[in-house]
């Protein structure tokens, strides 16, 4: 298993699974697990805006945009 990451720390074209949630993320557990980025799920970045926020990704089907701290309040694993 690879060391555990920030989804900020992606780039265009990673894939990575979903770990679980930053201890500085609890304001936004309910809201990320709503939108389906619960423990095991996989994803891949599409696009990061110029200045990093926000970065879109692909979770479940559909394409998702996550601002700067939404996105640090998860831990994912990179995958090959």
């Amino acid at each position: 298993m690879d060391k555990e990451l920030r989804l900020k720390e992606l780039r265009i074209g990673d894939r990575a699974r979903v770990l679980g949630f930053t201890e500085g993320g609890k304001a936004y557990r309910r809201k990320l697990l709503s939108m389906g980025l619960t423990p095991g799920a996989e994803l891949s970045v599409t696009r990061v805006a110029p200045m990093g926020d926000p970065v879109e990704i692909r979770v479940r089907g559909f394409a998702l945009s996550l601002r700067k701290d939404e996105a640090d309040a998860l831990s994912v694993e990179k995958l090959p």
